[in-house]
């Protein structure tokens, strides 16, 4: 929990300044520790339907241990689903009615698959539009992930993304452009972070809205900017809640579709994925699969088994500290009745006093 200014003692300021979260004590006594409620909306297609659910809870159980940490998921509308996963999601989702009508202290959109070009043509566009309008008065930070971001960025701020010359793909470093914002506090001013996508929104389009941006990277572009109150959305391109093995089942994925025809060329490597060794198991298994598509042959099994002890995850220790940080404030921030964003006294329009 951040520390109580209860002195005064010009630390307190000095720490401030350098971006550690500093309690005022009327503040504080005005506080009870509580749970918070979390909303997951959920568009990731049946594949990673379950495997999503799993990564933003883990992100969310990692965080502070002194606040119980309620997950609603849910999703929309205008997204094809199997039998199987739509009976998953009727058996454990709640339905939106219901999330606003109980509210959310803080609220997660996943990313999602898309067939057009431009993002309002998507069949889940109108209803995602609900979930964000009705989460920009009512919750107190929104939190999109990679798709969720570009469809948030342009309905709010009116930047459309650009079509990337190739796919964006593999794990990135990336460095802090403001070290001493709240949602970055105490982490690496140099981490890594998994990219995957064919389009981005840039820097300098954000920056002209006024987004803040707070780290970049010199490949992927940005990864972590907040709209211009610094803190109401926050929006990842990358994607830190990803496993260590997420990326290699992407990749199987793209492979098996080579296979079948529904990709021209056989995929390249993520990016600074895989070592020297894995990319030796994988150019031979790229060996099988070409002349089995050649021939009509069975493929062999996908050498996963051979790989995973091979594969490290250099983003989870940070993603798991900018959760923290987020959670953090949201706990510090929002009202004891999740259906009212702030407590009061909080400026809406700038939350964190920037």
């Amino acid at each position: 929990m951040p520390l109580v200014a209860h002195i005064d003692l010009p630390t307190f300021q000095r720490l401030r300044e350098e971006g550690e979260e500093i309690v005022e004590l009327d503040r504080a006594k005005h506080q009870d520790i509580r749970e918070l409620h979390i909303g997951l909306l959920n568009m990731m297609p049946d594949p990673a339907l379950e495997a999503t659910e799993r990564q933003f809870f883990r992100l969310v159980g990692a965080c502070n241990q002194i606040v119980q940490f309620h997950v609603h998921p849910f999703t929309i509308e205008g997204l094809p689903r199997s039998e199987k996963a739509q009976a998953h999601i009727d058996q454990y989702y709640q339905p939106f009615s219901r999330i606003k009508e109980q509210g959310l202290d803080a609220l997660i959109i996943s990313g999602a698959n898309v067939s057009h070009p431009h993002l309002p043509d998507e069949d889940f566009w109108q209803p995602l539009m609900e979930v964000v309008s009705w989460a920009k008065e009512s919750v107190t930070s929104v939190l999109c992930s990679c798709l969720a971001t570009h469809a948030v960025i342009q309905h709010c701020y009116g930047i459309e993304r650009t079509r990337l010359p190739a796919k964006r793909w593999g794990v990135f470093s990336h460095r802090l452009t403001h070290k001493h914002h709240p949602l970055v506090a105490e982490i690496n001013t140099r981490f890594d972070v998994p990219h995957s996508r064919f389009n981005a929104i840039f820097q300098g389009d954000m920056e002209r809205q006024g987004l803040k941006v707070l780290a970049v990277s010199q490949e992927a572009g940005v990864h972590l900017a907040v709209s211009p109150d610094g803190f109401r959305m926050v929006f990842f391109q990358g994607h830190p809640e990803y496993d260590d093995i997420s990326l290699l089942k992407e990749y199987k994925r793209e492979v098996n579709s080579f296979y079948r025809d529904d990709r021209p060329d056989y995929p390249p490597f993520p990016e600074n994925y895989f070592n020297a060794e894995v990319q030796d198991i994988l150019s031979d298994y790229a060996l099988n699969v070409r002349e089995a598509k050649l021939t009509g042959a069975a493929l062999d099994e996908f050498p996963e088994n051979l790989i995973l002890h091979h594969l490290d995850n250099t983003w989870s220790d940070t993603a798991k500290a900018v959760f923290n940080n987020w959670l953090g404030k949201i706990y510090q921030l929002t009202h004891q009745d999740r259906r009212i964003p702030f407590m009061d006294g909080i400026d809406p329009d700038n939350p964190l006093g920037l």
